[in-house]
């Protein structure tokens, strides 16, 4: 019996994660290292429902190439071209906290400060990046109208897409009131009213002849969406039920509104990983400042949060390849 106390009472340490040490990690690393296995499990198994279904609808789905074809503060059409510099300002943000990371392993504490401060910098510019893309998203490009079959329909001149205000030059003719829990019976509360009524866009539509139909429907040998001849576009906007302005969880005036519920999901996930970990990044920012990793010997605490980054990078640039490019 005294044997065994004396082994336990040697081995007490075992308990604390002071014992033995798998592959040379402390403990809180080994913990980081399970907690970014399991996160990414979890987006893979996003990824994987994303891919499944876009399978299922590829004859609809949208075409990110002319879904964010945005820059802020520059009008045109520019494919991708700001979503590629959302995913450069988080790879430099990688190569800042690397350097965070071999300046605390130098026990350089203004280089750490001043990396950690640049590391979430970027992430800050990343994540105001993504507010913006989220809100001009739902705003929307386009319009486009809905159909009593629930099949989206976007208006074509010359080759080209084009916005609703650009054929249509009335205001909109009824005074509804947008009916809101505050002014509703029985607190129901409807969508936002379109700028524009149906009405007016078939209006308009027929008074402009080169003016096309466009489907959400995508050929399979060119990759574009179908574009109607004049009698068949007529022939569909007559079915028009419903304006269409931006997406939303029910609505997506760029085709099936599945796209929608997946873009807000998987992204914004991913953005709270990135606002979580700007988070952990200014209180070790601040904690090397008062300089309590000096104090300790050793800067673990920036190589944790660390590992913690470059898994959020790692996993925006798959989302980037699957969401974006494929």
């Amino acid at each position: 019996m005294g044997a065994n106390i004396a082994v336990n009472s040697d081995n007490k340490e075992t308990w604390g994660g002071g014992g033995a040490k798998p592959f040379g990690a402390s403990y809180g690393k080994m913990m980081m290292w399970f907690f970014i296995l399991s996160d990414a499990l979890t987006f893979s198994g996003f990824l994987a429902a994303y891919g499944l279904t876009r399978f299922k609808f590829i004859d609809s789905w949208p075409i990110a190439d002319e879904v964010f074809t945005h820059i802020p503060f520059i009008h045109g059409n520019f494919p991708m071209y700001y979503v590629a510099f959302m995913t450069f300002i988080l790879i430099v943000s990688s190569v800042t906290m690397v350097l965070a990371v071999d300046a605390g392993h130098q026990m350089k504490q203004k280089k750490v400060a001043w990396y950690m401060f640049a590391t979430i910098v970027f992430g800050l510019i990343f994540v105001g990046s993504q507010a913006w893309e989220w809100k001009t998203f739902i705003k929307g490009s386009y319009g486009a109208v809905k159909t009593s079959d629930n099949h989206i329909l976007q208006f074509v001149k010359d080759g080209h897409q084009i916005a609703l205000a650009d054929f249509i030059h009335t205001d909109r003719k009824d005074d509804r009131i947008h009916h809101t829990r505050k002014n509703g019976l029985w607190f129901d509360q409807e969508p936002a009213i379109a700028q524009y009524s149906v009405a007016q866009v078939q209006e308009a539509f027929k008074k402009d002849p080169s003016l096309l139909i466009r489907t959400e429907r995508v050929n399979p040998e060119t990759k574009q969406k179908i574009v109607l001849s004049r009698e068949e576009s007529l022939a569909q906007l007559a079915l028009a039920t419903r304006v269409v302005e931006g997406a939303n969880l029910i609505e997506n005036e760029y085709g099936n509104p599945i796209f929608a519920d997946f873009f807000f999901f998987i992204t914004g996930f991913h953005g709270f990983h990135v606002f979580s970990g700007i988070v952990l990044n200014i209180i070790i920012f601040f904690n090397v400042i008062l300089g309590t990793y000096e104090r300790r010997g050793h800067y673990e605490m920036v190589e944790k949060v660390g590992l913690y980054w470059h898994f959020v990078d790692l996993v925006w640039v798959f989302v980037f390849t699957f969401f974006y490019l494929v």
